[in-house]
């Protein structure tokens, strides 16, 4: 230690020096030509061109913090003491310098803003169900720089393993401490399958508050690879419960569909079940059609709807009829089975009242009324 302050002592500062960044730099007597510049505090040699005191002011920033804070304090006193107006112009340009020095710096990661950019990209993939694979695009990437020059944007696995996780936590933790004083409360569950065709369970809690206002949380979506059988079901949601750490006691009610498995695993836990309105009305729905007359009208909807779906010129032919005729504007929809709710869209768009007209009929005279004037074409 005393072997460096001997040698910064003998540091001699640079020749016309004005700057306040010189009070920790300088060289050694022996170097005429003032080329290799010394640190006065470590020792070190800090490479810096043609006078440009960039390199110094990083080496201080990064390398001695309290000096640099030291440095930053007197900058202020020593352009005010400039008598002269190039002397004035030259602190402008070194001030500008710095300032587009920090502006290409990327943020550290335990930086306040990185915090809040990366937060906010997590709740993005997550709450808009974004593939993780985004943040890895060039075109993300560019925005997120046209946005912050400085935000470097981490890599996918980072996102999955760490940001997900602690955005789930907190999440949860929000959730237990909102659902811990209940007292009473329902859910519903259902089996679902992704579109890669896995299995998953959900769970959804509803309650009432003190302030008599119904609300809801889905308390899980979980993978659920087990065989789908009565007591697995069962055993998945008494598990899932308790992982909240709700009892049994306090469930009201479990609403689920018409399932055989899932109506047996309620009826294994011992809990009262409710029947989906929502799936018995489309059974019922399923069930009105299951008619030979009303099957031949669906399938001639069927094959009017396929041949404009498949042919972009009947399709803007229909659109030519359609704004001919002031018929509403819409392309063909096909009639699946699984999705009754398609089957009434043209119903609500219309207002049409049920008077002495069976609901399936009508509903084929709709699509029919929409799409036989552009078939006679």
């Amino acid at each position: 230690m005393a072997e460096s302050v001997s040698e910064t002592e003998e540091l001699v500062k640079k020749t016309g020096a004005t700057s306040v960044i010189w009070t920790w730099f300088g060289f050694k007597p022996s170097d005429e030509q003032q080329q290799n510049i010394l640190c006065r505090v470590c020792g070190a040699k800090v490479p810096a061109k043609r006078g440009n005191t960039t390199n110094l002011f990083y080496h201080l920033k990064t390398k001695h913090v309290v000096e640099y804070q030291h440095c930053q304090a007197m900058q202020p006193t020593a352009k005010s003491s400039t008598k002269n107006a190039g002397q004035k112009k030259q602190d402008l340009i070194q001030i500008s310098i710095q300032q587009s020095f920090s502006k290409s710096t990327p943020y550290i990661r335990k930086s306040p803003r990185w915090i809040e950019i990366t937060r906010a990209i997590t709740v993005y993939l997550c709450k808009d169900m974004v593939p993780f694979q985004t943040v890895e695009r060039s075109s993300f990437k560019t925005m997120i720089r046209a946005i912050d020059p400085r935000y470097e944007v981490p890599s996918r696995k980072y996102f999955t393993e760490r940001e997900m996780p602690k955005l789930y936590a907190e999440l949860r933790e929000n959730v237990e401490k909102e659902l811990c004083d209940l007292k009473y409360f329902a859910t519903t569950t259902d089996l679902w399958s992704s579109r890669t065709m896995e299995p998953f369970l959900s769970l959804t809690i509803h309650y009432i508050t003190d302030d008599w206002n119904l609300g809801s949380r889905c308390l899980q979506t979980s993978y659920f690879p087990a065989e789908h059988t009565a007591e697995e079901i069962a055993q998945g949601l008494k598990e899932a419960l308790e992982s909240w750490g709700f009892k049994e006691e306090r469930q009201v009610c479990i609403t689920t569909d018409n399932g055989t498995n899932v109506v047996k695993a309620a009826s294994l836990n011992d809990w009262t079940r409710l029947q989906c309105f929502g799936h018995r009305l489309h059974l019922a729905i399923e069930k009105s059609v299951k008619d030979p007359q009303i099957d031949r009208a669906v399938g001639v909807c069927k094959k009017i709807v396929s041949a404009f779906s498949y042919s972009w010129k009947r399709r803007k032919e229909l659109k030519k009829a359609q704004a001919e005729h002031q018929f509403f504007k819409k392309t063909p929809v096909f009639l699946f089975s699984a999705t009754w709710h398609l089957r009434t869209k043209d119903l609500k768009e219309k207002s049409f009242f049920l008077k002495g007209t069976t609901f399936s009929l009508l509903i084929c005279n709709i699509v029919l009324f929409n799409y036989s004037f552009a078939f006679a074409q």
